[in-house]
């Protein structure tokens, strides 16, 4: 006599949690991405550009 189709071991578990776990990484953001994010904005030159400008418009070049 054959067994029935519900009669098997539940062997699954293991495999359960590798594909949440799979998913809930893949849900997130990249560790690449989240670096980009919190790296401080960068200033867009402050005193020393003006200073530079300034010292170009008076015509030293060098």
């Amino acid at each position: 006599m054959t067994r029935h189709i519900g009669d098997k071991t539940r062997h699954n578990g293991q495999g359960r949690l590798r594909e949440y776990l799979r998913q809930e990484r893949e849900a997130q953001l990249h560790p690449a991405v989240r670096a980009l994010i919190s790296r401080p904005k960068a200033q867009a030159g402050g005193a020393r550009q003006v200073r530079e400008f300034a010292r170009i418009e008076r015509g030293r070049l060098a």
